[in-house]
C-alpha cells in the first residue's frame, strides 16, 4: 500500500493491494517525477487522484511487436494481392478489348482463340486428304527410318498448306499427326509408348500444320 505522488501537477494514486513501485511508470501523465510516500500527511487535501500508467512487462512488449510485425505484414499482402488482381484484372481487359477490335489476318473479323475453339470438333476434317497422308506416314515410321523421317513433317506441312484457313488446316494435321503415329505405335509394337507418341503425333501436327498454313497465307 502506499501512494504516488506528483509534484508538479499536484496529483497522486493510490496502490492497491498486491501494487508494487516497480509495477509503475517513472513519470507522471504531466511529465513530473513520481515519488513514493507511506501517506498523504504531506500532501495538501486539495491534490486530486488520478490514474497512473503501468509499465508493460516483457509478455506486452513481445505482443505488441508480434501485433505490430503482423499489421505491416498484413498491410503489405493486402497490398500486393491488391496490385496481382489490378494486374491481371488490367490484363483480361487488354485481352477483351484485343478480341472485340482485331480481326484475323484473312480480316474475316474472327479472333484466332475463338476460331480455334469452334474447331475443336471433327468437323471440317477432309479425310480424303488425310486418310492417304496417315497411311504414307504410318509407314514411313513402321518401315523404314533415317533421312526419310523428315518426309513427315513436309507432308504434315502439306495437309495444312492445302486449305485456305490456317486454323482448319492446322486441325486437319493434327487429327494426320495423332492418327498416324498411333497406328505406328500400334503396328511396332510400342504399347508402352502408345499414348506419348500420339500425343507427339498430334504435337507435330500442330507446328506443321501451322507453318504450312502460315506459308499459304504469305504466298
Amino acid at each position: 500500500m502506499g501512494y504516488l505522488i506528483c509534484g508538479k501537477c499536484k496529483s497522486y494514486y493510490k496502490l492497491g493491494s498486491g501494487d508494487s513501485v516497480k509495477d509503475f511508470v517513472d513519470y507522471c501523465n504531466c511529465g513530473g517525477k513520481l515519488r513514493y510516500v507511506e501517506n498523504l500527511d504531506i500532501v495538501d487535501p486539495n491534490w486530486k487522484q488520478i490514474p497512473i500508467r503501468k509499465k508493460s512487462t516483457k509478455r506486452d512488449i513481445l505482443r505488441n511487436k508480434i501485433q505490430s510485425v503482423l499489421s505491416v505484414l498484413n498491410l503489405n499482402l493486402k497490398t500486393r494481392l491488391a496490385k496481382f488482381w489490378n494486374k491481371y484484372r488490367n490484363r483480361i481487359q487488354n485481352a477483351q478489348n484485343w478480341n472485340r477490335n482485331h480481326n484475323t489476318h484473312y480480316n474475316t473479323g474472327i479472333n484466332p482463340i475463338n476460331s480455334i475453339k469452334n474447331e475443336l470438333n471433327f468437323d471440317n476434317i477432309l479425310w480424303t486428304l488425310v486418310i492417304p497422308i496417315t497411311v504414307a506416314i504410318t509407314m514411313i515410321l513402321t518401315i523404314t527410318q533415317g533421312f526419310l523421317t523428315l518426309l513427315i513433317f513436309i507432308l504434315l506441312a502439306a495437309v495444312g498448306y492445302f486449305f485456305k484457313d490456317q486454323i482448319i488446316g492446322t486441325k486437319n494435321a493434327i487429327v494426320t499427326g495423332a492418327i498416324s503415329f498411333f497406328l505406328g505405335s500400334l503396328i511396332t509394337g510400342s504399347f508402352l509408348y502408345l499414348i506419348p507418341l500420339t500425343i507427339l503425333g498430334a504435337i507435330n501436327g500442330a507446328i506443321c500444320g501451322w507453318i504450312g498454313g502460315y506459308i499459304k497465307t504469305k504466298i
